[in-house]
Formats: C-alpha cells, structure tokens, sequence
C-alpha cells in the first residue's frame, strides 16, 4: 500500500510541473485536431454534443459545455490561489512590482481588441469576437516559458503569471458582461451568500473538506444557474482563500489546495477542455480561407502582434513614468520575448470563439487562435532561448 502511494504521489508531483503540463495540453490539442480531422470525426462530435446533467437543476450540459464551464473552473481556481499567494505574500508584494504585470495586462487587452476590431470592422460578429484576443493561456504559456526559458530570472515567470491571470480575469469579466444572455438575480444573490460563508469558514479556520466541497459546488452551480460564466466561481473562491499560515499550521489552505488540486487541474481540467475545444477543421481549404475572413484575420493579428506591441508598449510606459520596475534581474528585452507569450491565447480564446461566434464562423475563429497561438509560441521559443543564453553567459561571467 504505501508503495502505491508512492507512486501515487510521485505521479502528482510529476503533473505539477509547467513542462509536463505543457505537454499534455499540447497532446491533447494534437489529438483533438487529429480526431476532428479524421474518417471518425462524428464520434468525436457525437462525444462533445452528448447531453449529460440533471434537467431539473438547468444543468443537462453538454459533455463539451462541461468540459469549459466545470473543468475550466478547477483550472481558474488553481491559477486564482497563485496569483493570491503572489500577491500576499510572494514577489508581488511590492507595490511596483505589482503593477507591472497588471498594466501589461491592460495593455494586453486593449490593443489586441483594437487590432481585431480595427482589421475586422464590417464584418458580421465582430462586435463581439473583438474579446477574443485578448486573453493569454497561463498554462501553455508557462509550459513553454518553463521549456526555453530555464536560464531566465525567477522573476519573469511570476510577470508571466500575474499578466495572464489579470488578463483572463479582465476576459472572464468580458463574458460576463458580453456574452450573459439572460442574468438570475436571485441565483446571483445565493452565491453571493456561499462566498460570503466560504470567507466566514476561512477566517474561522475551518478546514474540513466536508463542508468546503459542497459549498464550492453550491457556488458553482449559484453562478451557473445565474447567467455568469462559472468559471468565475473558481476565481472568486481562489481570492477569498486563506494565503498566510497560522503558527500551528504546517502550511497555508492556499498552498495546501493548489498542491493537491494543480494535478487534476493540469492532468485533468485543461486536456480535456483542450480535446473538446480545439477540434476544428484544418485542412488546406479551411486554413487558407483564414488569411481571407478579416474576422479571422483581426484575431490572428490582434494575438500575434496586439499582444506583443500592448504588453511591451504598456510596460515600457509605467517604467518610464515610474510607476513601476522591471522585475528583478530582467530588462526590456526579456519582456519583449515572454510579451510574445502573451499571444498564446489557447484556452480562453477559445472558449470566447465558442461564445462569440456560432456554427461555421466559431470554426473559423478557433482555427484563428489556434493558427496564432501556434505562431506565437514559436516565436517566443525562439526570443526566449536566446535571452536565456545572454543570461546564462552573464552568470558565467560573473
């Protein structure tokens, strides 16, 4: 028994890291893209459109609609405790190196959103598939950050985090607000209540999981049944959770969760999200017609150069006017190369295509995000290795 426990916890400990993380998410899409491209494609349809759930709750859901609204919950709640612990507690405890990676992220908001619209005006549904770009996947882009980008300071990778996690708050906000079609004030006001009795709980000290597990999944399903995106329950949840140990404590419920949950949330939440979200036509005909649909077209460039010019153009900006600092040991040109991260849209740019756009125009979009992300996060293998190697050369040196 404590043999298979081992290995238990060794397998976990292995799904913790960013590279491997990284890696099942990219197996995941490739399967994805494989089954949906293939004779099988029916089944691959026929799986993502089964209707499960109980109907009496609202919640007969489709296997792919389960795959973005509950699996994508774990994964929001998971990066919602790091970004808290940061923030409490860790480099972004500073006030000015706080900011920086929020500024970037508003810049990395605003002038992808500006790009799309500015390359799709006219085009139908772009008063809405404008949201798209403007999200950046933490996990892909932390897996290839934690590939390519092994000689960079520590720091970077907290800039990458807090920047992506703002950046898809700032979008889960957007499909609040965009994409909630009918909105349950009474459903709303119940979750309100359950975030109020989890944050009562926390700073009772209350730790059983008895309590804790149906009080997350009351949240989720208040939000959910309220018109809102319930990704946003894992965010909310993730905020309201304890980050400082008390002295009896071996560790904080923050720290204690996100290692228990990171697991699940990187062998679990994201690939199957991924598998169900990411399987799009791409063959020669469907990519080609990219580079034709202004709308596609908008998201492409709105990821691949929005995202860089926003994020470097806004940092660059706060440090000048100092309200802000580089983080420590980086300058300017390591943040134009994990600024070219920024771009991997992946996750919630795809959850916002399936959102914003319906039947042939959302393939188009997810194939957009798809083909972007791609070419971005070549693009910052490339700047980041090299900036590594500056720095590695720099520590010998030295």
């Amino acid at each position: 028994m404590n043999r298979k426990r081992q290995v238990v916890a060794e397998f976990a400990r292995y799904l913790r890291t960013e590279t491997v993380g990284g890696l099942i998410l990219l197996a995941a899409t490739a399967v994805a893209l494989l089954w949906a491209n293939s004779p099988f494609s029916p089944a691959y349809e026929a799986v993502r459109d089964f209707h499960i759930g109980p109907e009496s709750l609202h919640l007969s859901l489709s296997v792919g609609d389960w795959a973005k609204d509950g699996l994508l919950a774990i994964f929001f709640f998971v990066a919602g405790l790091e970004l808290k612990r940061e923030l409490v507690i860790g480099e972004l405890n500073n006030l000015k190196a706080a900011i920086l990676p929020v500024v970037a992220a508003v810049g990395g908001m605003v002038v992808p959103a500006v790009v799309a619209i500015g390359v799709g005006w006219g085009e139908p549904g772009i008063e809405r598939a404008w949201a798209i770009p403007v999200a950046t996947d933490i996990a892909f882009a932390l897996g290839v950050l934690a590939i390519t980008g092994s000689g960079l300071p520590s720091g970077l990778r907290v800039f990458l985090l807090s920047l992506a996690v703002v950046d898809d708050l700032g979008a889960i906000v957007l499909i609040a607000v965009l994409f909630t079609a009918s909105f349950n004030l009474v459903a709303a006001l119940v979750a309100v209540a359950l975030l109020g009795l989890y944050a009562f709980l926390q700073h009772k000290r209350v730790t059983s999981p008895f309590l804790y597990v149906p009080l997350a999944v009351g949240t989720w399903v208040a939000v959910h049944e309220a018109g809102i995106h319930a990704t946003i329950a894992g965010v909310a949840l993730a905020l309201l959770t304890r980050v400082r140990k008390d002295h009896y404590e071996h560790e904080a419920p923050a720290l204690r969760l996100e290692h228990r949950l990171q697991p699940w949330s990187a062998g679990v939440a994201v690939p199957v999200f991924a598998l169900f979200a990411a399987g799009v036509p791409v063959n020669g005909e469907a990519l080609g017609s990219l580079f034709s649909d202004k709308l596609a077209l908008g998201v492409m460039l709105g990821l691949v150069v929005g995202k860089l010019v926003g994020i470097v153009g806004a940092s660059a900006l706060a440090v000048l006017f100092k309200a802000a600092v580089w983080p420590s040991g980086a300058g300017w040109r390591d943040i134009t190369a994990v600024a070219m991260l920024g771009g991997v849209g992946f996750t919630v740019s795809l959850l916002i295509a399936d959102l914003a756009l319906d039947g042939q125009a959302a393939e188009q979009g997810k194939a957009a995000v798809l083909l972007a992300s791609m070419a971005a996060s070549l693009l910052a293998a490339i700047l980041l290795i090299r900036r590594s190697r500056v720095h590695q050369r720099l520590d010998e040196e030295v």
